[in-house]
């Protein structure tokens, strides 16, 4: 009797063990970082590019580059009339978009969004474990997928298409453009991002740049077509873009 009793003790046990080992696991996994919320460019300030020196542009990108830009008094300003964005209707694509209207950082299982005001663009980073297709269909904002260095959220992206700009300025890239970005939040209402172009066709090294955004709690991403009416879509870049 006394070892029929100790014995469905041990069976209790066992069937439960691993709840009872799960527990501790999942108490001292490391927290996800929070990167949520409606961020837009900090203080407002447009940035005309990503790099503080020219970015190292190879024949080819040079001859698309001086196509959409004019240089007055030495430097270098963009051709409204040769800007697919304001002329066609475009898309700016990563990474112009952070330039323009404000965006939305959304984490959910398996996925970070990012919903953009402009057009209402979503982006998707694949938090899975998957890798990049093989041979990607080229797009305007290429397939991303992240993963989480600490307190960073790293994000890798191929598979663009060339038909966007890389800044306001005009700076083009191929469709072999590999783009790795890292957003931190650096304390509650700033989110750092760094970035890292490698275009072997329109670069003749990688090179970096950084963005810095601010936390806009109020803020919610509103409806916004760009295109519904061509004369005021004009008129906001050429009035706010230098």
């Amino acid at each position: 009797m006394r070892n029929h009793f100790i014995g469905s003790i041990v069976a209790v046990l066992v069937a439960f063990s691993p709840v009872i080992v799960a527990q501790p696991a999942q108490q001292s996994a490391v927290p996800v970082p929070d990167l949520s919320g409606v961020w837009g460019r900090k203080g407002e300030e447009f940035i005309r590019t990503y790099s503080k020196e020219p970015p190292p542009m190879t024949p080819w990108a040079k001859e698309r580059f001086q196509a959409v830009t004019d240089f007055v008094d030495g430097r270098a300003r963009r051709r409204d009339d040769r800007d697919p964005v304001l002329t066609h209707c475009a898309p700016p694509g990563v990474t112009r978009v952070y330039n323009y209207a404000p965006f939305e950082i959304m984490q959910i299982p398996g996925r970070v969004l990012m919903l953009f005001e402009w057009d209402h663009w979503v982006r998707q980073i694949w938090m899975d474990g998957r890798g990049h297709p093989e041979d990607p269909d080229p797009t305007w904002m290429g397939h991303s997928i992240g993963r989480w260095d600490g307190d960073t959220l790293v994000v890798d992206t191929v598979g663009f298409n060339d038909k966007t700009w890389i800044d306001p300025l005009g700076h083009p890239h191929s469709e072999a453009l590999h783009l790795v970005e890292r957003y931190r939040r650096v304390d509650p209402n700033t989110l750092v991002l760094d970035l890292t172009f490698e275009d072997p066709e329109a670069y003749l090294k990688p090179w970096t740049g950084q963005r810095v955004f601010d936390l806009k709690p109020d803020w919610e991403i509103a409806e916004m077509y760009p295109c519904e009416d061509r004369s005021l879509y004009g008129d906001f870049f050429l009035k706010k873009t230098p």
